[in-house]
């Protein structure tokens, strides 16, 4: 079996060597590092796949026909596009397709590694021939297109087809920087830069890399949301959940193969210094044994900020070239103390919006919550302190209690998920405890998850906002109000994730110390709601619908091997609320609202032109056409502007609010633009208008207006009020 391996790796890796590039330079530079799988990647690899095959909610043996499935979504996770590989590459992969199971049962990854080491020798010819490209210029007067969507595409059939591909697709790219303005000279040079870029990104890839891609390969054709984290990843995930990490206080970014400060996180070591500030690059690191620090420019990003964590209370060193000195200028020697650092930009935020219905204005109290949050490690421990979702969020309910607010909204936009027990504790919030979700296991057994708090944080007016993005923990969250009827929500159909995963800790299965083997994170259950159906594929259906883009190619429902919807029996639970004669009344008036708003035009115009150009996949690159266009783009957004100005001035409420950000595509990357220009380009997203958020505030005062105008609809309330007083004063 190895020999068997062992040969098609070698007939791989030889295919590589077809098709090299014209250019001495971009050639050397796209030569890179045959990887080889480590041996804690064999190990893992094995230790995955027994837990897979025979934990998971729906094991499946690691076969042929697995073999098969792992093979696709590799290559697909290589080359989604196809735009390296040629179908002679495809036809040399034959001999792959019913080995990858060998390869993690046998304990030899030769095969994946060599297709990753083969895609590594492909991406770095297209760049190399890409770069070629930019001496010759290109003749814009021809009437040809570029596809740029090419997933369902056929593979080129020979190095001639897939050189014409990538002449348009440089094309393309040189164009949309001329119809920006810039001269040929500087064409050239800022593709030159992003090219030679690229290069050296793909000089960095590691066996870490190609294992992480190879598993996940394997672990997605189970269930889109199986996942192998490697010790990387791991320490990433643990981050995100706990909201905290032990550093300097500093969002780095990588530019110009240099290290660059984006952002100083307040209260953390570098802010507190005073010797750093937004622009400057480090280029050395230290810790406070080290005689030296180490030259970091080059290193990939993810490696520099590993080296700059530490533990809390320990020394890092930097050298520090300022951001306005020149790349010999003298650096500076910068020694920071590492301390803990709080992630609130994705913790839990309040804010108030007033909201004027006739002569009344009215105060609604928005919470924002990114992630469903929890250091599990702190509360493992006893730490009374432990960083917590519910928690943020109730001492945030309190202070706009006493802000004296009418009502509150939940923004669970974007919000992908997190933690269960989160989930279920903020529902406590509002209903007093009680049911909130239920599990079914692989073997069918059914656990419904609820808490004996009866303490209620909020007995007022409650919105959920939901969007196709929220997900998981969220979808829980806003299907248990849905389903007691305790809050009205609004926003676009949820993402439909319905499915529980667990992480296991592959080193401390092995007993192992130095943390290389990594994470598996697999599914091993399914979510119901109380009223007994699924959130998985169909989500959370909002009480008020607005305009959006969503679609089937979004969401749960993107996946082909996504997991179905089902039914269980209902929990035993008490409906608190019942929103079925309100829901139908304010939809109304959201949809007479949003019909006179110059913004909820401009987005149901963008909805329907997306819906129309969905299916077309190319671009002219004539350039009297794509100025045509840009041209019509240009008069599009001055008369919105121009509209816009004529609504700020009929609304006084609008004055000194900022419009969205507009402008035309300047052709560039992110990391090409001025750090400074890219900053003022965020700050007017984030100044911008949130037309959703606004409406969502009107939608609520609308419903407190109707109940204070309706008799059945002022009882229906009252009776909400006391069943929830009731309920909460019947629990222990």
């Amino acid at each position: 079996m190895k020999k068997s391996l062992y040969w098609i790796a070698t007939a791989l890796f030889a295919a590589a060597a077809v098709g090299a590039p014209a250019a001495s330079h971009a050639a050397a530079l796209a030569t890179p590092t045959v990887l080889e799988p480590a041996p804690q990647h064999v190990r893992a690899a094995a230790m995955t796949a027994e837990l897979l095959s025979r934990f998971h909610y729906k094991p499946v043996p690691l076969d042929d026909a697995m073999s098969q499935k792992m093979f696709d979504r590799f290559l697909k996770s290589l080359d989604s596009e196809k735009v390296y590989f040629l179908q002679t590459d495809i036809d040399q992969f034959s001999g792959v397709r019913e080995k990858l199971d060998d390869a993690i049962i046998g304990r030899d990854l030769t095969a994946p590694f060599a297709m990753f080491n083969l895609y590594q020798k492909r991406l770095g010819e297209r760049l190399a021939y890409a770069r070629a490209l930019l001496s010759r210029g290109f003749d814009f007067s021809q009437h040809e297109s570029y596809t740029y969507q090419r997933s369902k595409e056929t593979w080129a059939a020979s190095e001639s087809a897939i050189q014409d591909l990538w002449r348009k697709r440089v094309k393309n790219e040189w164009l949309r920087l001329k119809l920006a303005g810039k001269d040929d000279k500087a064409i050239r040079e800022t593709l030159e830069k992003r090219y030679d870029y690229a290069l050296a990104r793909l000089k960095k890839l590691n066996s870490e890399d190609g294992f992480e891609i190879f598993m996940n390969a394997y672990a997605s054709s189970i269930e889109p949301h199986t996942n192998y984290l490697g010790p990387k990843a791991k320490e990433d995930f643990d981050i995100a959940m706990k909201l905290s990490l032990v550093g300097i206080g500093a969002v780095l970014q990588e530019r110009d193969e240099m290290t660059v400060i984006r952002e100083l996180v307040p209260g953390g070591p570098a802010a507190q210094s005073g010797k750093l500030r937004v622009g400057d690059r480090i280029v050395g690191v230290g810790q406070a044994q080290d005689v030296a620090v180490t030259d970091i420019t080059g290193w990939r990003l993810d490696d520099v900020v590993r080296k700059i964590r530490g533990a809390e209370d320990t020394l890092v060193k930097l050298n520090v070239l300022p951001a306005d000195a020149s790349a010999d200028a003298p650096q500076q020697l910068v020694s920071l103390v590492r301390k803990k650092i709080a992630l609130e930009q994705q913790a839990a935020k309040k804010s108030i919006l007033e909201v004027k219905d006739g002569e009344q204005l009215r105060r609604i109290g928005v919470i924002s919550l990114p992630t469903f949050y929890q250091d599990f490690e702190a509360r493992k421990q006893g730490d009374k302190d432990f960083r917590s979702a519910t928690r943020d969020v109730a001492l945030l309910l309190e202070e706009l209690k006493q802000s004296r607010v009418d009502s509150v909204l939940i923004d669970l936009r974007n919000n992908g998920g997190g933690s269960l027990t989160e989930a279920v504790e903020l529902s406590n919030l509002f209903i007093g405890g009680g049911p909130v979700v239920q599990q079914r296991d692989a073997r069918g057994r059914v656990r419904v998850e609820s808490s004996n708090s009866n303490a209620v944080a909020w007995d007022g007016q409650l919105g959920v906002l939901i969007n196709r993005n929220s997900a998981s923990a969220s979808e829980i969250f806003a299907a248990a109000m849905q389903d007691y009827g305790r809050a009205l929500i609004m926003g676009e159909p949820s993402y439909g994730k319905g499915t529980v995963q667990t992480v296991v800790n592959l080193d401390a299965m092995a007993r192992n110390d130095n943390g290389k083997l990594g994470e598996v994170k697999m599914t091993i259950a399914q979510f119901y709601r109380v009223n007994g159906g699924t959130t998985q594929l169909r989500g959370v259906v909002p009480d008020i619908a607005f305009p959006t883009f969503a679609d089937t190619e979004s969401g749960e429902s993107a996946f082909d091997n996504a997991l179905a919807w089902g039914q269980i029996e209902a929990a035993q639970f008490q409906p608190i609320g019942d929103m079925s004669d309100l829901a139908p009344l304010l939809q109304m008036k959201h949809e007479q609202r949003i019909a006179e708003s110059v913004e909820f035009k401009f987005l149901k115009e963008d909805i329907a032109e997306y819906q129309q150009r969905k299916a077309d996949t190319s671009l002219s690159l004539n350039e009297r056409d794509r100025r045509n266009e840009r041209e019509a783009r240009e008069l599009k957004l001055k008369a919105r502007e121009k509209l816009r100005a004529q609504a700020k001035a009929a609304d006084k409420a609008q004055e000194g609010k900022v419009s969205e950000d507009v402008r035309q595509d300047d052709g560039l990357q992110a990391n090409e633009r001025s750090l400074s220009e890219e900053l003022a380009a965020e700050k007017l997203r984030k100044l911008a208008p949130d037309i959703v958020l606004t409406e969502s505030a009107h939608i609520l005062s609308d419903g407190l207006s109707l109940i204070q105008s309706s008799t059945r609809l002022a009882q229906q309330a009252l009776l909400s009020a006391s069943r929830l007083k009731r309920e909460v004063g019947e629990r222990p």
